[in-house]
């Protein structure tokens, strides 16, 4: 076996045996094999997702207004 994919099966091995803690109910897991990573389950991946949708989680930066489109539109057709 040459050296490279000595490296290659060993960050195998370590990325198969590393633990992700769930950022929704803080259960430690194995990373590797598990379909809702970063959560544990499909459950915390849907109240993740819901915090999302209900605003409970905001990116910042500066809140801009959504362009005109009714003004875009009709520049569009005048042209």
């Amino acid at each position: 076996m040459s050296k490279n994919s000595e490296n290659k099966s060993r960050n195998l091995d370590a990325m198969n045996q590393k633990m992700i803690r769930c950022p929704i109910c803080k259960k430690e897991m194995p990373w590797a094999g598990n379909k809702f990573r970063p959560f544990c389950s499909e459950r915390c991946r849907l109240i993740d997702l819901g915090k999302w949708a209900s605003d409970e989680y905001r990116i910042a930066g500066e809140k801009k207004e959504a362009p005109d489109t009714d003004h875009d539109e009709k520049n569009l057709t005048e042209e």
